[in-house]
């Protein structure tokens, strides 16, 4: 059994017997505590997709994870630059209209949300690295041009299938 502590506790409730039947899990909360009752792989699944929905990713991004085998990862803006004016970094992430968030989004093929001073990136485990060195570039002052360009000298090639898998 999992115990974790949710800061956005309605947004579980209120979608518990979708999670609990796609999770494979019970859930059980009690004030901000919510536990977690399957097998181990199960709840390590969602536990994922539940910090996923605190962090503030739509529902159906967050069950991208148990569904086709993504990651959720979490860079600290804080961890990346002694700037103390954290502000315009993350203006700087969002961009114009939120231009930038979604040029990266088709860029990396992950999805992005901001909270307070971190980025969650929920993506495939090939496309997640590229994210994550963009964010952090990103962070640390390059041109998003030149970010940009990155992502598209780097991109994922498609694995090919030699039918080897069953």
């Amino acid at each position: 059994m999992i115990k974790l502590l949710v800061d956005k506790l309605p947004r579980i409730t209120k979608n518990k017997k979708k999670l609990e039947k796609a999770l494979n899990v019970k859930i059980i909360n009690r004030g901000k505590e919510v536990f977690l009752d399957g097998s181990g792989e199960d709840e390590y699944i969602a536990e994922k997709v539940i910090n996923a929905l605190d962090f503030g990713f739509p529902f159906s991004t967050a069950l991208l994870i148990k569904e086709q085998d993504n990651l959720f990862e979490i860079i600290s803006i804080k961890a990346h630059t002694k700037r103390k004016d954290l502000a315009s970094i993350r203006s700087r992430i969002i961009g114009k209209n939120g231009k930038t968030l979604s040029t990266l989004t088709h860029l990396t093929k992950c999805n992005f949300e901001l909270k307070d001073n971190e980025v969650g990136i929920i993506g495939n485990p090939e496309h997640i690295y590229n994210a994550q060195e963009a964010m952090i570039r990103l962070i640390k002052g390059s041109k998003q041009a030149n970010i940009y360009a990155y992502l598209e000298k780097h991109q994922v090639q498609p694995v090919e299938d030699l039918g080897l898998k069953e």
